[in-house]
């Protein structure tokens, strides 16, 4: 039994036919499972423990683009924190499965995500520390005042946006 408590919002955009023109493009998806629970109802709080997979098959071919020179872009925060979970000390994905309490933070940093989109979240969210561990708090803040002035839609029936590594 099991699963998630709220939907995977950052993957709404993906039709078929966006995801056949990605294909097409070159992009390669790398399917990972995380259960999300509840979003936190209190300002700044972590995210809870969730339970997350990464298959063989997911691990291969993250390491494998990465060692080509390719990017690893996440969809949604619930994917980063499965990769970031299921990274060993040497860099390297591997598969694997459990529960993660793992926060990423700037702090702590990101090993295997060179990107993410997803959705805007509120000023006081944990994930608000994921997107600054990616890309750095100037383009976060860039991003939402950009946002802001489009009057682009929050939560998770909302826009989407890109985030990437600094440098």
């Amino acid at each position: 039994g099991g699963g998630s408590a709220e939907m995977p919002s950052a993957g709404r955009p993906f039709t078929a036919r966006t995801v056949t023109e990605l294909v097409r493009a070159g992009v390669q998806f790398a399917p990972v499972t995380l259960h999300t629970g509840v979003a936190s109802a209190e300002a700044h709080e972590p995210p809870y423990p969730e339970r997350y997979t990464v298959s063989p098959h997911a691990a291969w071919l993250v390491n494998a683009v990465r060692a080509g020179g390719g990017r690893v872009i996440a969809v949604g925060t619930t994917a980063v924190r499965a990769l970031e979970s299921a990274v060993g000390p040497d860099g390297r994905v591997r598969a694997a499965s459990g529960w993660t309490g793992l926060v990423v933070t700037p702090e702590r940093g990101v090993r295997v995500v060179d990107g993410l989109l997803t959705g805007l979240h509120e000023p006081e969210a944990s994930h608000l520390l994921m997107l600054e561990a990616v890309a750095g708090a100037a383009a976060v803040e860039r991003g939402y005042a950009a946002a802001v002035r489009a009057r682009l839609l929050w939560h998770e029936f909302g826009d989407v946006h890109l985030l990437t590594r600094r440098g």
